[in-house]
C-alpha cells in the first residue's frame, strides 16, 4: 500500500469515526433535489490516477451545498481517451466519507438510480470520489460552507497539478 493512500484510508477512518462521535447517528437526509443540467464547458478537472488515461471532471455550476443536511452533490463526467464519456450525479457526506450516485446521464437524459445507497468512499473501485473530496469537496471531514468554497479550492489544486 503506498504511503499516501494509506494516509488518505486513515483519515476517512478518522473522519467517520469521529462523525459518529459527534451525534452523526441521528443524521436524516434532506429530499434529493432533481439532477441539474451540465454542461461539457467549463469544467474542472482534478486527478484520480496519474497512470490512468481517464479524465475526471466536475461541473462547477452543478455543486450544490445542501444547507439542512450538508451533503455536497455534484455532476462529474468522467472521459476516456476515446472519447466515452460517464456523467454522474452524486452526494458526499464528508463527515462520514460516504457517497451515493444518485443518477446516471444517459447521453439524453438522466436516468435516476432505483435505490441508492451510502457507502464508503474507501470501498468504491473507482477512487474519483475520495480524491474529489481530497482536493475541494470536503474540508478534512468538514464540509465547505459553500460551493465557491469546493470551486476555488478545486481550482487551487489543479494550479498546483499543473505545475
Amino acid at each position: 500500500m503506498r504511503p499516501a493512500f494509506a494516509w488518505s484510508a486513515l483519515a476517512l477512518w478518522a473522519g467517520m469515526a469521529q462523525a459518529q462521535w459527534l451525534g452523526e447517528s441521528n443524521w436524516q437526509e434532506a429530499e434529493v433535489l432533481a439532477p441539474p443540467a451540465f454542461s461539457l464547458e467549463g469544467l474542472i478537472r482534478f486527478e484520480v490516477n496519474p497512470n490512468s488515461p481517464m479524465v475526471y471532471a466536475i461541473d462547477p455550476r452543478s455543486i450544490r451545498i445542501s444547507p439542512s443536511d450538508r451533503v455536497v452533490s455534484y455532476v462529474v463526467v468522467v472521459s476516456s481517451p476515446t472519447g466515452a464519456r460517464n456523467v454522474f450525479y452524486e452526494g458526499i457526506r464528508c463527515p462520514t466519507a460516504e457517497v451515493k450516485t444518485y443518477a446516471r446521464h444517459n447521453g439524453s437524459a438522466w436516468v435516476a438510480l432505483s435505490e441508492p445507497l451510502w457507502s464508503p468512499m474507501a470501498s468504491r473501485p473507482s477512487r474519483h470520489t475520495a480524491q474529489l473530496a481530497r482536493q475541494g469537496a470536503c474540508d478534512g471531514a468538514g464540509t465547505p460552507s459553500k460551493a465557491e468554497d469546493v470551486v476555488r479550492a478545486l481550482q487551487q489544486n489543479l494550479r498546483v497539478n499543473v505545475r
